[in-house]
C-alpha cells in the first residue's frame, strides 16, 4: 500500500507539475502560433489553434520595416555590459557585507531592497534631465548604467544570501596561507561560488534584457533595444497581432534559448548551497 501510494502520489505530482507548466507557456505558444498566421485569422473569434493557414509572411514584413538585427545587437550589448558591470559592483559589496558584517549592514540591505519598492516613474523626469544634460539619451552607455542600477539591489541580496552559505573556516584557512583580499575573492570564494553567480547572472541577464520602462522612455532609435522594436508595432493605426507576434517572437527567441539550456545551473544556484 505504501508503495502504491508513493507512486500515485507521484504520477499526480507529475501531471500536475505539466498541467501548470503547460498553463504558464500557453501565451507563449499562442504568441508563436499567431505569428504565423494572417491578420484576420489572428482576430478570428472563435480562435484556430492548429487548422489555419500558416504563413512567414509577417516575419518578412517585420525585417522589411524594421531592422532586427540592430535592436538585437542593443539588446545583447545593454543587458551583458549592464550584467557584468553590476557583477562586478556586486561580488565585493556582497562578500563584504557576508564576511565582514558591521553593524549597519542589516540597514544597508533593508535599504537597497526598498528601493526597488519605488516605481520607476517617480523618478522619471529627474533622469531624464539628467541624461539630456549629459548628452546620454539614446546611448547604450546610458541604457547600460541605468539597468545597472536598477537590478544591482538583486544582484547584491541574491550573493549576499548564497556567500553566507559558504564556511568561514575557508577563508580563514586561505587568509592564514597568506592570501590577499584579491586572491581570496578571484581564488578562493569565487570557485566556490560559481552556481550562485552563474544563477544571478542569467536572471539579471534575464531581468535586464525584459526591460521596457527605461528602454523606451530613454531611447529612440540608436540605443533601442528589442523592447522598443516590440513597441513600434503598436501603433496609433491600430494593433497588428500577427506582425506584433512575429516580432515578440523573435525579440523572446534569444533568451528563451539560453534560459533552457542554461536552465539546470539555473536551478542548481537557486536551490543548493555553496558546499553539498
Amino acid at each position: 500500500m505504501a508503495r502504491m501510494a508513493t507512486t500515485r502520489r507521484v504520477v499526480v505530482s507529475t501531471i500536475g507539475a505539466w498541467f501548470f507548466g503547460f498553463l504558464i507557456f500557453f501565451p507563449i505558444l499562442w504568441m508563436v502560433l499567431a505569428s504565423f498566421k494572417t491578420e484576420l485569422e489572428a482576430f478570428a473569434v472563435p480562435p484556430s489553434f492548429l487548422l489555419f493557414h500558416w504563413t512567414t509572411e509577417n516575419y518578412a514584413t517585420v525585417q522589411e520595416r524594421s531592422d532586427y538585427f540592430h535592436h538585437a545587437m542593443n539588446s545583447i550589448i545593454i543587458a551583458g555590459g549592464s550584467t557584468l558591470i553590476a557583477l562586478l559592483i556586486a561580488i565585493p559589496a556582497a562578500w563584504s557585507m557576508a564576511f565582514s558584517p558591521t553593524k549597519r549592514t542589516k540597514d544597508i540591505l533593508l535599504w537597497m531592497l526598498s528601493t526597488k519598492m519605488m516605481p520607476p516613474v517617480g523618478v522619471l523626469v529627474p533622469i531624464y534631465l539628467i541624461y539630456k544634460s549629459f548628452g546620454l539619451l539614446d546611448s547604450r552607455i546610458g541604457l547600460v548604467f541605468i539597468l545597472c542600477l536598477g537590478n544591482l539591489p538583486i544582484v547584491i541580496w541574491m550573493l549576499f544570501t548564497y556567500f553566507k552559505e559558504i564556511p568561514r573556516d575557508i577563508l580563514e584557512a586561505a587568509r592564514m596561507d597568506g592570501a590577499t583580499i584579491g586572491r581570496e575573492l578571484v581564488y578562493v570564494l569565487t570557485p566556490m561560488a560559481i552556481p550562485g553567480l552563474a544563477s544571478t547572472l542569467l536572471l539579471n541577464l534575464i531581468l535586464a534584457w525584459n526591460e521596457a520602462f527605461w528602454t523606451l522612455n530613454l531611447s529612440t532609435s540608436n540605443a533601442a533595444p528589442l523592447t522598443t522594436f516590440i513597441a513600434s508595432y503598436s501603433s496609433p493605426e491600430g494593433l497588428f497581432w500577427a506582425k506584433l507576434s512575429a516580432a515578440s517572437t523573435l525579440a523572446i527567441a534569444p533568451i528563451l534559448v539560453l534560459g533552457w539550456f542554461s536552465q539546470k545551473q539555473l536551478v542548481r544556484g537557486l536551490t543548493f548551497g555553496a558546499v553539498k
